[in-house]
Parts: C-alpha cells; sequence; structure tokens
C-alpha cells in the first residue's frame, strides 16, 4: 500500500458513507481523517441531526468490529471496560469483556454519563489499553471511538473535561442540512433505511496499513513552523485563556497529513493546515469568561487568529527555507 491507494481506499468509504448521509462532504471528510490518523472524534450537534446514523455508516463500511454504549446517567465504568466475575461452575473468577474490546465504539451520548464514568475512556483513548482490577488488557487494532454529544446547554448532561476533551483528535458540528439536502434525505428515507444496504468495503487490515503509512506525507519546515505560529498564538491571545498544549500541535500535525491524502497530494500546503486547525484545535481552547464558550465563538476566534499569521509561500512547500 503506498500514499494513493489511502486516497483510493478513503475515497469509497466515502462514497458509501455519502449513500445514508446528505450533504455532508467536508464532515465525512474530516471522520476519515479521525480513522486514518488513528484518532478518536467527537460529533456535537442537537438531537435529529445525524450523529450517531453518521457514526454507524462508517462502521458499518469498514469490515471492523463494532459496538455502542448510550450513555447515560447511571452507566457505570465496568458498564465499559467489563468485570471479573465469580463463576460458581467453575470456581474461579473469570473476566467478562466490556464494550471497549472492538475495532469502532459508539459511545453515545457521552456527555450524559457522570464524569467518573467518562473518565473510564481515558486509559483506553490514550494508550490503546484498559486496567481492571490491576491487570492491564491491550485493545485490539484498529480502535477508535466515536462519540456523540448534545450541546452542553441541554438538559441533564455532564459537560466533558479538558483533559478528556484533548483526548479527542477532532471535534466536529455536524449542523442542519440546507432546504435541498432536507428535500433529498426525505426522498432517500421514504421507503426504507439506506443504513441497511451499505456493505463493508474495507478491511481492518488495509485501515491499519493505511494507520502506519498516512505519516509518509511529506511536512516541509515552513509548515511546521505554521503550525506551531498558530499554537503558540492561542496561547498569548487575550481572548484565550487556555491555549492549545503540545498534545494540540501533534494532533493537527497528524490531521493535516491525513487531509492533504485526501486531497490527492503527498505533502502539506497552508490550506490543509487551515482546513483543520477549526476541528483540531476547537475544543482545545478555553475563551475568557467574557468571550463565553459558544462554539461559534470560538469558531469566530480561530478565524481572526489565523487570518492575523503570515503564510508561507508557495515555493517553499517541498524545501522548507524558513529560520
Amino acid at each position: 500500500m503506498d500514499l494513493t491507494t489511502i486516497a483510493i481506499m478513503a475515497e469509497k468509504v466515502k462514497e458509501n458513507i455519502e449513500k445514508v448521509i446528505v450533504g455532508k462532504e467536508e464532515t465525512v471528510d474530516q471522520l476519515l481523517v479521525a480513522l486514518i490518523s488513528s484518532g478518536h472524534v467527537l460529533l456535537e450537534d442537537v438531537p435529529g441531526t445525524g450523529k450517531t446514523l453518521l457514526a454507524k455508516s462508517l462502521a458499518q463500511s469498514l469490515s471492523c468490529s463494532f459496538k455502542r454504549i448510550q450513555f447515560t446517567p447511571d452507566l457505570l465504568p465496568t458498564d465499559i471496560t467489563g468485570i471479573n466475575f465469580y463463576n460458581q461452575k467453575q470456581g474461579e473468577f473469570e473476566f467478562r469483556p466490556g464494550p471497549i474490546f472492538t475495532n469502532i465504539l459508539l459511545a453515545d451520548e457521552i456527555n450524559r454519563a457522570t464524569p467518573r464514568t467518562q473518565s473510564s475512556l481515558l486509559e483506553s483513548m490514550e494508550e490503546r489499553q484498559a486496567t481492571i482490577d490491576g491487570d492491564t488488557m491491550q485493545l485490539v487494532e484498529p480502535f477508535i471511538v466515536v462519540a456523540t454529544q448534545n450541546p452542553i446547554e441541554s438538559h441533564g448532561t455532564f459537560p466533558l473535561p479538558e483533559a478528556q476533551l484533548d483526548r479527542f483528535l477532532l471535534k466536529i458540528n455536524v449542523g442542519y442540512p440546507s432546504k435541498e439536502e432536507g428535500i433529498e434525505i426525505l426522498k432517500r428515507f421514504k421507503e426504507s433505511n439506506p443504513l441497511d444496504q451499505i456493505e463493508a468495503v474495507v478491511s481492518s487490515e488495509e485501515i491499519i496499513e493505511a494507520q502506519r503509512l498516512y505519516s509518509q506525507v511529506y511536512v516541509s519546515d515552513d509548515m511546521l513552523f505554521y503550525i506551531m505560529d498558530i499554537v503558540e498564538r492561542t496561547r498569548i491571545h487575550p481572548d484565550i485563556e487556555l491555549g492549545v498544549s503540545p498534545r494540540g500541535s501533534q494532533a493537527l500535525l497528524k490531521a493535516t497529513q491525513v487531509y492533504a491524502i485526501l486531497k490527492g497530494r503527498d505533502y502539506v500546503i497552508p490550506d490543509d493546515i487551515k482546513a483543520m486547525v477549526k476541528p483540531v484545535l476547537g475544543h482545545r481552547i478555553t475563551l475568557t469568561p467574557f468571550m463565553g464558550r459558544k462554539n461559534k465563538q470560538v469558531d469566530k476566534t480561530l478565524d481572526k487568529l489565523v487570518n492575523d499569521i503570515i503564510v508561507p509561500t508557495e515555493k517553499d512547500l517541498i524545501k522548507g527555507t524558513r529560520k
């Protein structure tokens, strides 16, 4: 497999998902970025905008195991990781694995669970392992969490702490469809659910190979400087209380490399970085209390921040010359 093959593979998955999802090309691209770069993704918007359907469409397009957890206030950490129970017939303890031992995990309405339960995902998302009763167990590959959440203002939700938000490579706001897209949705779902018709088009082995190879995408020194210019600006911006961490800068680099592949290139350009700034960094910054916490305000702040930074010239894309 090479970078061109990865692009072809991604296009097959995208076409499959778009048999179900209408008019969300950019959102699907971002979801593929997370998949190929081994990152987790958080889908946020009001109920009924297709978050769960999007996650299911991705899972059914892949020849991978898939499990879903419906997060509720009474969900316990062991409901996610699994438990050791005493088997009276065998006369010994036996491990019963939880749904986290899968390839694609859909954490539906993740912010409806208590912080204690939410935190049970942290080790698995970061280190691809789970510790149960002192025993550490490796998760299967590939492993990706696709979580959905309702806006924080919704009744009965618990805001995700910054430490857990930072584990998500991307946060995607799905949004409402346009009127034309809404009509197409009505037509498509009028007689049956197209999700029932789609089949897997990519194997787990192909995904693992793509996750191993995407880092071959060339990133010039100028692009690295540009990424760090953006990240460092978030740390000193007067409207931002908490800036982007080193983990966030690495996430931006990974995302831009995969995004370049999806756009048919084996090297990163400034437009790739700009396209990934809001989904990668938006949930990693905290605005000052005066600015508020609305997604639109975060996006406006990042847009202004990026527009104020000098963009590297095209002649330096392949061979970085900036000092």
